[in-house]
């Protein structure tokens, strides 16, 4: 397959190096507006179609909040499909998935593309759904990430918080706070720490004892990897994609 890199930070390096690992080509590194105004897109779809396997092509984003929705447009507008693994910008969701639909759109969006994650919310789910039943245990989510990350909480915690709700009645909404507020609120923490990937912990408490599940990420090449394999996999699809879809 043939990768646009958006993003040439440290999350685009990592996933240009599993790109290559896999026998991908990585045919653009965008870091800039300029970078994408460079780009002949229709050159790039003609290569990637004349390849032997007709390889295909998609753009790969992990770049900030403030340059996410740009680079998605410009990946629309020359039907280039895109796949988003940057965080901090969850608003605009609904949108998309509207325009992917309507407009026959290519995208797939993950806030954490690790098959550890996946497998996490998974077992978070199912233990909602069991601690539903004993309401003298009360849930809380704590995130830990590097001092570098701008988002807080991060967009797997916030994942989680939603699941969790959506599997446990009592809880109606999240919030960040340190401390538990209201009984219908789910108490969501989130630390900022040295150099930590990210390290998510799901926790059930009681008075005389405590129930956790935790999710801790080694390396960044775990995230990396499963963006280039969702990129893989959204070949040839139309639509707004997530994880649920490629792996459930």
């Amino acid at each position: 397959m043939d990768i646009i890199v958006s993003g040439y930070g440290k999350m685009g390096k990592i996933v240009e190096y599993e790109a290559l690992k896999r026998g991908d080509r990585v045919v653009a590194r965008i870091d800039s507006a300029e970078d994408w105004a460079k780009l002949d897109f229709e050159a790039l779809k003609r290569q990637a179609a004349s390849c032997e396997r007709d390889c295909g092509i998609a753009a790969v984003d992990f770049s900030t909040p403030d340059v996410v929705l740009n680079n998605i447009r410009i990946c629309f507008e020359n039907d280039i499909p895109i796949v988003v693994g940057t965080t901090g910008w969850y608003s605009h969701i609904e949108s998309l998935k509207k325009e992917c639909k309507e407009k026959n759109r290519s995208m797939f969006w993950a806030s954490n593309f690790s098959i550890g994650v996946f497998l996490f919310n998974k077992l978070n789910v199912m233990l909602a759904k069991m601690m539903s039943s004993y309401p003298q245990y009360e849930p809380s989510i704590r995130e830990i990430h590097h001092i570098h990350k701008k988002d807080a909480p991060s967009g797997t915690a916030i994942s989680l918080a939603e699941s969790l709700i959506a599997n446990y009645p009592e809880k109606k909404s999240w919030e960040l706070s340190p401390e538990r507020t209201d009984k219908e609120v789910l108490r969501v923490e989130a630390e900022r720490v040295g150099e930590v990937f990210g390290t998510h912990i799901i926790d059930y408490q009681s008075e005389i004892d405590k129930i956790e599940i935790k999710h801790e990420a080694f390396s960044r090449h775990g995230f990396a990897s499963g963006a280039v394999i969702a990129a893989h996999w959204l070949k040839n699809r139309r639509g707004f994609f997530t994880m649920s879809d490629m792996l459930d």
